[in-house]
């Protein structure tokens, strides 16, 4: 067989194409459950960011608040390890979401430069990453309902 950068290039689009997604959720369950399990036990760099942001809500401490919030990203994380919690998984995730855009809204003086939104800080710019998260959400959504052999 003769290599041509025709042949490699559809050689390495149909390796891209039957792993892509196995990997994106292979990232969602590593990140979710590593960032995850960081709030509860203390140690994520983001709690003080988190407590801030939810420091309205009713119910819960701020604390406690961030302990739900990091074992939910748990579950998150391991739903997206099996096919059949898929669904579940991006619901949640979508829901997660909301809450992790709310500093852009509520804490305005923390996620932006001087108040100007296309100066984020590094808090914004992490914020605002989230929408590539929200793409691999989408992309993995869209990817259920084939046959399981391309998965």
């Amino acid at each position: 067989m003769k290599l041509t950068l025709s042949t490699l290039d559809q050689t390495i689009t149909t390796y891209m194409e039957r792993w892509g997604i196995v990997l994106v959720r292979l990232s969602f369950a590593i990140i979710f459950i590593w960032f995850g399990v960081l709030k509860p036990l203390g140690y994520s760099t983001a709690i003080p960011l988190v407590e801030s942001t939810v420091a309205w809500l009713p119910l819960l401490e701020p604390a406690t608040w961030v302990k739900v919030i990091g074992w939910w990203e748990v579950a998150i994380g391991v739903l997206f390890l099996f096919g059949k919690t898929i669904r579940l998984a991006i619901a949640l995730l979508f829901l997660q979401m909301v809450g992790t855009f709310m500093p852009l809204v509520v804490l305005p003086e923390v996620v932006y430069q001087g108040g100007h939104i296309f100066l984020p800080t590094m808090e914004g710019q992490y914020i605002i990453k989230n929408i590539m998260i929200i793409s691999a959400a989408v992309v993995t959504g869209g990817s259920i309902h084939r046959k399981k052999s391309d998965l």
